[in-house]
This record gives structure tokens, sequence and C-alpha cells, in this order.
């Protein structure tokens, strides 16, 4: 199978006064995550860094002007792919030792399990393509033997420790279930929550091997009491305090 190339990996936009939204519309929907880039005034916050497919600093450089600290909401590889790129780099204890077992060592969809492939297929997630790629970054791309980068945590984090910028600040929040160490951030002065995998407005997964359901269900009960204004998450467009309600009550009831 020949894939075309890309005229460009990364595509972008602001979504607000400071808050900058890139992804990869060439990874298929299942890894295509959300890369939140936040300005501050003493520092920047990275919140996710996508499939690692091609580099992230270097296609948005004119981003990575100052000292920027790049979190990781879980360790799960479409998340993680450019994590290697930064010297800060941030994670929730639960998930430390993850980040280089959950590395990315294929880009082939038969690479993964028949059994995971099936769940994905029930969930909404079936992947038709061949690879977990539509197009190649260059030509010489290495299709076949491609593996991510891995990277450790510099700086391990857990509920309540604070994402300080300057001019605003972010608390840690541990929101498990999805997996371990799965974290949101969270801007009480603007209502502004960073949530990871934790909630999106797709097919939610709690099937995988790190995933517990009884604590999802928790986690969901934590996130309807919190006064949103906006979640941007990790897949999928940003929502308000009535969307974040919908789907979390309705995983509840799926569940329950």
């Amino acid at each position: 199978m020949t894939l075309p190339v890309a005229e460009r990996w990364f595509e972008r936009r602001q979504v607000e006064a400071g808050v900058t939204l890139l992804w990869e519309p060439h990874v298929v929907p299942l890894d295509r995550c959300n890369i939140w880039h936040v300005r501050g005034r003493d520092r920047d916050l990275l919140v996710d860094s996508g499939f690692g497919i091609c580099s992230l600093r270097q296609a948005a450089r004119d981003l990575f002007g100052q000292q920027t600290i790049a979190l990781a909401t879980h360790s799960h590889y479409d998340h993680t792919g450019c994590f290697h790129e930064f010297e800060t780099r941030v994670a929730h204890a639960a998930e430390s030792r993850s980040f280089l077992a959950d590395s990315a060592k294929s880009l082939r969809v038969d690479s993964l399990s028949a059994s995971f492939r099936a769940y994905l297929e029930r969930v909404g997630y079936g992947l038709r393509s061949e690879y977990l790629i539509t197009a190649l970054p260059d030509a010489g791309f290495p299709l076949e033997t491609w593996e991510q980068t891995g990277a450790s945590p510099t700086w391990l984090v857990d509920e309540g420790d604070v994402i300080d910028l300057g001019d605003r600040a972010f608390e840690v929040l541990h929101l498990p279930g999805h997996s371990p160490g799965s974290i949101g951030l969270w801007d009480a002065g603007s209502g502004t929550l960073f949530s990871g995998d934790a909630i999106y407005d797709g097919p939610l997964l709690d099937e995988l091997p790190d995933s517990d359901v009884e604590t999802y269900v928790a986690t969901m009960e934590r996130l309807l009491r919190l006064p949103v204004t906006v979640v941007h998450a990790g897949h999928d467009p940003s929502f308000g305090k009535a969307r974040l309600a919908e789907i979390a009550l309705a995983y509840i009831e799926s569940r329950s």
C-alpha cells in the first residue's frame, strides 16, 4: 500500500486568547489527540504532544519561544509522541513507569491484537485502513520500521499540585478510570478544564488493560460537580457544562 505525502503534518487554530489547538489530520481518529499550547507570561504549557510521527517542536517552532512545560494527561502513546522533545516533562506518579513501556512500536493496524480491534469496532473506532496514519510526513518516512521515541517524566504531580505560568495557574486534578494516572488541569478563575481522556465527546474507552470502570464512574461523578465553563478535551471538539453533564450521566447510566 502506498500512502500519499502530506503537504503539512500539523494543523492548528487559536481557540481563545493564548490557547492554540494543534492536531494531526493524517492520524486515524482513534489516535488523533488534541494538542493544546497555552501561552503564559513567564512560561508556556503544552498539554499532550501527539503521536510523534514528526517533530512538533520543529513544526510549531514559532509557539515555543520560551520555556515550555510539557504535560502528559496520561501515558497512552497517542498523547506522548513528542514528549521527549521537551526538557520539563510532567505526568502523574501513578503512570510514571508506563511511559517507555507504552510507546508505539508499529504503525500497522494488524500489530494490534484481534481482541482489541474487535473492541474498537464495537465502541465505534473501527479501523478500516492498513496503517494508523493515512499519509506520510515526507517521502523518506520509514513506514514499516518506525517506532515512537519514548521519554520518562521529569516532574511527577498529584492531586492539588499547581502548574504556574506566571499570569495564570492550573490545579492538577487526578481523574483516574480511563487510566490510573489520568489527570486534568483546572483553571477555576475561567472555569477551564483540560481533561485529557478523562472525558471527551466521543467513544470513551474503559476496557483497556489499565482501565477501571468503578473508578471511572467516580471520576464522572466528580466532574458533574465541577463548575466548568469550557472543557478542552484529549480528543474531539471542546464543549461546555451542559454537554459535560450529558456525557458523564450517559456513562454512569451505561455502567450502573
